[in-house]
Formats: C-alpha cells, structure tokens, sequence
C-alpha cells in the first residue's frame, strides 16, 4: 500500500505587492507654513482657524527655519503680559524653535515613530535638496498604521 497525504493540493501563494511603509508615503505635502517676519497673532488665528498645532517656518527659498508651535504663542502671551508689551510686536523668529530635528522620507513608519518616542517631538519636518517637502505627525503614523492594519508588518 502506497503512503497517503491528506492535505490536499497547495495552493499557490501570491506575491503581495509592496507595502508603502516609508514616511513618504504619509507625509502631509500641502503644508501651512509661517515666516519668520510674521506676528505671533498671525499664527495663533492660524492655528486656530486650520485647527493645527504648529507649523514650519520657511524662509524665502522655502528652507526650513524653525517651527512654531501652541507652545511657543503661550511663551509669547506669557512675556507679554510679563514685561506689559503688546502682543502685536513679537514676531515669529523670536519664538520659533530654531534647532529643529528633521527626518528623512526614506524612513519606514515604524523608526519614525520610534524617533517620535525617543524625542517627545509632535511632528518632524522633512528635507530634501534644503528644501521642505514635506511634514510627518504623530496623528500621520497612526493613520498609516490603520491601513497597514492586517498586513505583515515588516520593514525592508
């Protein structure tokens, strides 16, 4: 008597294609961005009229600067009252966040939201050419997470 397999034909397995992983994929390309020249007033009705809490500042050739954030406006509201000065003379560049950590469009989601961990930061802008081209959030990671939700998550 020969050997019987009970397991039946295999099916033959197919190839998945690729899963956009990389923070390029999910960056936020249409970007509200401030200049350094501008009022703090200016950019809290922006932030609040885009429901935003923060963005990047760009000089003329639209190379990264700094960021402002909510944060930076409270400092600024705080020194207003604090020397008795008008809000309407304090301009962006004396409170954006000059030393800004930038991340790569190359990156999988998964390390940025390990540098996300590891910095405490809210969103990284990314560089390209000294350009920015665009911008990664916490809220990007989640999103991208969501459609990845189900796949094999396993970065090149």
């Amino acid at each position: 008597m020969g050997i019987f397999n009970f397991r039946g034909a295999r099916s033959k397995t197919k190839p998945t294609a690729e899963l956009p992983i990389q923070v390029s994929d999910y960056m936020s390309k249409k970007l509200i961005t401030f200049n350094p020249d501008q009022s703090v007033l200016e950019v809290m009705e922006t932030l609040i009229k885009h429901k935003i809490s923060g963005g990047p500042v760009v000089g003329k050739e639209n190379e990264l600067l700094g960021i402002i954030s909510e944060g930076d406006c409270i400092k600024q509201i705080n020194e207003s009252r604090y020397y008795n000065m008008p809000m309407e003379n304090f301009n962006v560049e004396k409170f954006m966040v000059k030393n800004v950590e930038t991340i790569e469009g190359n990156v999988s989601i998964f390390d940025a939201a390990n540098q996300f961990l590891q910095s405490k930061r809210r969103r990284f802008p990314i560089i390209e050419n000294g350009k920015l081209i665009g911008l990664i959030s916490q809220k990007d990671i989640l999103k991208a997470v969501l459609k990845l939700n189900g796949q094999r998550w396993r970065d090149k």
